[in-house]
């Protein structure tokens, strides 16, 4: 079952059960779906266009909050925690911290690594590995300590 699919039948599964907040944060996702495909020109997106789509939503929703924590709105807050969760139903399964880590060492032997400097070859090689699979700025730190 593609993602928009599932979309679909989770909306309408939202509709029957009055889950408002639910039923709000699927259409924004299905709308970011949908206006990718859009730009791209395309009918449907491939799975790893839907995971980036998806990772952004994710991204944009974790750096929201962060905001409103620091601007002490509880209120927004609690809203867009409950969407985050929402979201985070469409993604895969998240690596381990310590997963994340052998992929990280695994990727600076395959590249030959030794410093700092080589840290975008590094990111390039994993981050195809992790892509949706772990947060972005985890993978950085654990590259940046492995490379120091």
């Amino acid at each position: 079952m593609s993602l928009l699919e599932r979309l679909n039948n989770d909306m309408k599964q939202a509709m029957k059960n009055k889950e408002k907040d639910r039923l709000t944060t699927i259409r924004m996702v299905k709308a970011s779906l949908q206006n990718e495909a859009i730009k791209f020109g395309k009918q449907e997106l491939s799975e790893e266009e839907e995971l980036t789509v998806l990772s952004r939503e994710v991204k944009q929703r974790k750096d929201s909050l962060q905001e409103f924590e620091k601007a002490g709105r509880q209120d927004l807050v609690e809203k867009i925690q409950t969407e985050l969760k929402h979201v985070e139903i469409y993604m895969p399964q998240q690596l381990s911290e310590e997963e994340v880590t052998e992929i990280v060492k695994e990727a600076i032997a395959e590249t030959g690594a030794a410093s700092k400097a080589d840290m975008g070859r590094v990111m390039a090689v994993l981050m195809p590995k992790v892509k949706g699979k772990a947060d972005g700025s985890l993978v950085n730190k654990l590259v940046q300590q492995h490379l120091s």
